[in-house]
């Protein structure tokens, strides 16, 4: 019987070239998933996913769905493909979806987080995952430039793709930025993000904290549609997918 197979699957980023298919690699997590699963159905199966995560980019819950043949269950599903796949891969949760069902286009809206660590010692044990900054970033600063780049705009200025041909306008529902023992965290909500442009505005709102720029300049940022004139793209391995809403 063909089923649509909706996956929320948890993966470390550190060793993969980012989510989709890339040229001459076997190294992505659509690329491991999609071959355990053809193994399990005896079938070339393809595997969509919610996002495209870049390379060195982790997630916590990212959503896939695939229509497979099959009579084994959700948790029979679940068992083998969390037994042959990689250690850092793990399908937290698979359900039988309406054949409708589609990850991507489905898909209402995410949540992203970006890590940042400004103390005095090494942060041994979860390095890769947080960007180490030299400095502590004024952090009150960088809450009033959020709150101006909330809402509905044209983010062509924190797009890493010059040609790109769709709307680059999206709606950032709220930025929280979030202090705690040397940590900062920086929650992304909205219906979209353009290629890197979590990692640019991450950059950009630690330009800020450091008085590089002020808050005020966001308006300019906004209206001027140019990346060149935003701030660094964030390290790949301080962001994770948090989470994948629909309606």
């Amino acid at each position: 019987m063909k089923r649509n197979v909706r996956f929320i699957i948890a993966y470390d980023g550190t060793r993969y070239y980012g989510w989709e298919h890339q040229p001459n690699t076997d190294m992505t997590i659509q690329g491991k998933i999609e071959t355990v699963l053809s193994r399990m159905v005896d079938k070339e199966t393809e595997v969509i996913g919610a996002g495209r995560t870049d390379a060195g980019v982790h997630a916590k819950a990212m959503v896939a769905n695939a229509m497979i043949d099959t009579e084994m269950t959700e948790t029979e599903i679940m068992d083998y493909m969390n037994h042959y796949l990689p250690d850092d891969i793990s399908i937290e949760e698979v359900v039988f979806a309406a054949d409708r069902f589609h990850s991507r286009y489905n898909a209402t809206g995410k949540t992203y987080r970006y890590t940042c660590y400004y103390g005095n010692t090494k942060p041994v044990f979860d390095r890769k995952y947080l960007f180490v900054l030299d400095e502590k970033p004024d952090v009150s600063a960088m809450r009033k430039a959020a709150a101006i780049l909330e809402g509905e705009h044209d983010f062509a200025s924190f797009c890493a793709n010059p040609r790109m041909k769709k709307t680059t306008v999206r709606c950032v529902e709220k930025i929280d930025i979030e202090e705690k023992g040397g940590y900062i965290y920086f929650t992304f909500r909205g219906n979209g993000f353009l290629q890197h442009m979590v990692r640019i505005l991450t950059g950009t709102l630690l330009e800020v904290g450091w008085h590089k720029r002020t808050p005020e300049s966001m308006e300019e940022l906004i209206k001027a549609k140019d990346r060149k004139l935003a701030g660094i793209t964030a390290p790949a391995q301080g962001l994770m997918l948090l989470t994948v809403y629909y309606s």
